[in-house]
């Protein structure tokens, strides 16, 4: 039996394609999202697979599902912290709930995973978590103050534990994608922020990055060798110029 894979956010884009291809190849896996329904359809036909209503920010529900899944399929070998929003908005007259919804998902989601993860995989000296950032975390783009904020905050914190966990044999691994087909923009609230991103994504020709490319990418730095850490894989598409 193949090692267990949690997956956050599975329930769309980059989760949903991550879970296809580790599924294809056989493993266990925990798929974890706010939308049981949408979880379901992603894991039809797939074998060994629980699937666990939770918000990220729920330290409790989180540990709990988590340590349902290792109780059946043994200890986790692959967490993807890949559950984010994405709230564009200008700062000048963005609401500030939207600012603390992204920190709280994007950063404080990350850290509840990996701290719930972390500790086993120290002893064991062995497990990757594979955070999903952002370009947003290592540029900055008009209408994402707070997003960036947030993005840059994976990216310290994945180099950080990363660093922290290297004498452990421990894995900590991020991805960072360019603009991609996902349903990241269907909770913007500003018309003019969606306007500017819809008149960006023209110039890329109306098709930004596919995101089996990225579960591809994310299966590929996972096959490695527990003692290969591709620390950080930037991936956009070819036309996207920032």
């Amino acid at each position: 039996m193949k090692k267990l894979v949690v997956i956050t956010g599975a329930s769309s884009g980059f989760g949903a394609q991550i879970a296809k291809i580790f599924s294809a190849d056989g493993y266990p896996l925990l798929l974890l999202g706010r939308r049981l329904e949408k979880l379901e359809k992603v894991a039809q036909g797939m074998d060994n697979v629980m699937l666990e209503k939770v918000d990220v920010t729920d330290y409790a529900q989180f540990e709990k599902a988590i340590r349902k899944a290792e109780a059946k399929y043994g200890k986790t070998d692959l967490l993807v912290n890949n559950a984010g929003v994405m709230l564009l908005g200008n700062v000048q007259n963005q609401d500030p709930t939207e600012w603390q919804t992204m920190l709280d998902t994007n950063v404080m989601g990350v850290l509840n995973g990996t701290q719930i993860v972390l500790n086993d995989m120290r002893e064991r000296q062995h497990g990757t978590i594979l955070n999903m950032s952002s370009l947003a975390g290592k540029k900055t783009f008009v209408n994402h103050a707070a997003y960036v904020a947030s993005k840059f905050g994976v990216h310290g914190l994945s180099e950080t534990i990363r660093e922290e966990s290297a004498p452990k044999n421990v894995r900590i691994m991020m991805v960072a994608p360019g603009a991609a087909e996902t349903e990241l923009l269907t909770h913007v609230t500003s018309k003019s922020a969606l306007t500017d991103y819809e008149a960006w994504k023209e110039t890329m020709g109306g098709i930004t990055l596919d995101p089996k490319h990225v579960a591809e990418t994310v299966k590929f730095m996972y096959d490695m060798p527990q003692e290969v850490n591709i620390r950080e894989v930037d991936i956009a598409a070819t036309k996207q110029d920032s």
